[in-house]
């Protein structure tokens, strides 16, 4: 399947603005034909899958793969992927954890929480287009995910 026939909207929960811009960039450059919206913490993570919030009035599109900083302010990544996969119209959305963490221990309870896979952030700028190109590729062409509407049990 080509990559330009199809594409998901990346939900992208990270409190860095440096962060956000390479991210977005970086998919850009990837040249991997997905939507990406950012949100700055767990809490306007939460707000926008449920529509609360600063994002009730709009019709947000709903994410095919959420990608997730763990220290993040107000609610950080761990308990925002507690919260998702404990409800039952969230808990589908894959969730991949991008993070500057390298501890065993948040590795585990990531992957404990319901976690699809754990990144470690690249430090280069290109070895964040790789992995954009690579994260987008695959969950474009080769994960058979949900229908993009919102998910009702």
């Amino acid at each position: 399947m080509n990559s330009e026939s199809k594409s998901i909207v990346i939900l992208m929960a990270d409190d860095d603005v440096d962060d956000q811009l390479l991210a977005k960039e970086a998919l850009q450059e990837s040249r991997v034909t997905n939507i990406l919206k950012i949100v700055n913490d767990g809490v306007e993570l939460m707000e926008y899958l449920r529509s609360e919030g600063k994002f009730a009035s709009s019709d947000n599109p709903w994410p095919g793969l959420i990608l997730l900083d763990l220290n993040m302010p107000r609610k950080d990544g761990r308990e925002a992927l507690a919260e998702l996969k404990s409800d039952p119209k969230l808990r589908r959305i894959p969730v991949v954890i991008l993070t500057t963490s390298k501890t065993e221990e948040d590795m585990l309870r990531g992957y404990d929480l319901g976690a699809a896979s754990y990144l470690t952030k690249p430090v280069t700028f290109e070895g964040l287009v790789d992995l954009m190109q690579i994260l987008g590729r695959y969950w474009v062409e080769f994960v058979e995910l949900p229908g993009s509407d919102k998910q009702t049990d």
